[in-house]
């Protein structure tokens, strides 16, 4: 099993070729850097961790250039997330690849500035206005997250309920559901049928979910 001190050679001959003297376990920091004036901080851990974002922003008072570092490898969809999440504190990030000693700086040290994404603003706009009320307040319902798709689904299943195998378009202008030919057709819950072209009747499935989510 590999240990933090596997790390240590890499990153001091790293920080050793960009010119700082380097000393490791310096008063509380596990690898420090010195340039003149200049200092540089690195923080080891295997993995991430609470405790390493803690131990880099406590590093922050010291000096703003304070690196986590890790070994390579682990999944891309969690390196990102917490590469992201260092660059929001400030603190830059690298990882070593401990058969080889070769170093990947995937964050320099700095401010972040975050930049709004219009495209997602518009999504989650759009899902708080087609949500009808707050049926997931303190958290999902015993069958999970309520979504205005979800809803618009029960509504549809509602009509067929009472009014039996009906058309599309009908259900659409009467339960006021703009997309209900789509959902019917698409079906993701299993909930519809379709008995002919363009008239869709409700399932046993969809009469068991109209009674789990009768309260959305």
């Amino acid at each position: 099993m590999p240990r933090e001190a596997d790390l240590y050679p890499a990153i001091k001959a790293y920080l050793q070729r960009q010119g700082y003297a380097v000393k490791g376990e310096v008063g509380a920091a596990d690898v420090v850097g010195r340039r003149d004036d200049d200092l540089v901080v690195v923080e080891l851990k295997l993995g991430f961790s609470l405790a390493l974002f803690h131990q880099g922003i406590e590093r922050l008072a010291i000096t703003d250039n304070v690196y986590l570092a890790i070994p390579s490898g682990g999944k891309a969809k969690a390196l990102k997330a917490n590469v992201k999440l260092a660059r929001r504190a400030g603190l830059g990030v690298m990882t070593v690849r401990l058969r080889d000693g070769h170093i990947d700086v995937l964050a320099d040290p700095g401010p972040y500035a975050a930049r709004v994404s219009k495209k997602k603003k518009t999504r989650l706009l759009r899902a708080f206005d087609r949500l009808d009320g707050d049926p997931n307040a303190g958290g999902a319902t015993r069958h999970g997250i309520i979504t205005g798709y979800r809803q618009d689904a029960l509504k549809c299943a509602r009509f067929l309920a009472v009014h039996g195998p009906s058309k599309g378009a009908q259900v659409k202008a009467w339960a006021e559901v703009p997309q209900a030919t789509a959902i019917m057709a698409a079906d993701h819950y299993g909930w519809f049928t379709r008995v002919e072209r363009g008239i869709y009747e409700l399932t046993a499935t969809g009469r068991k979910g109209l009674k789990d989510f009768g309260d959305a």
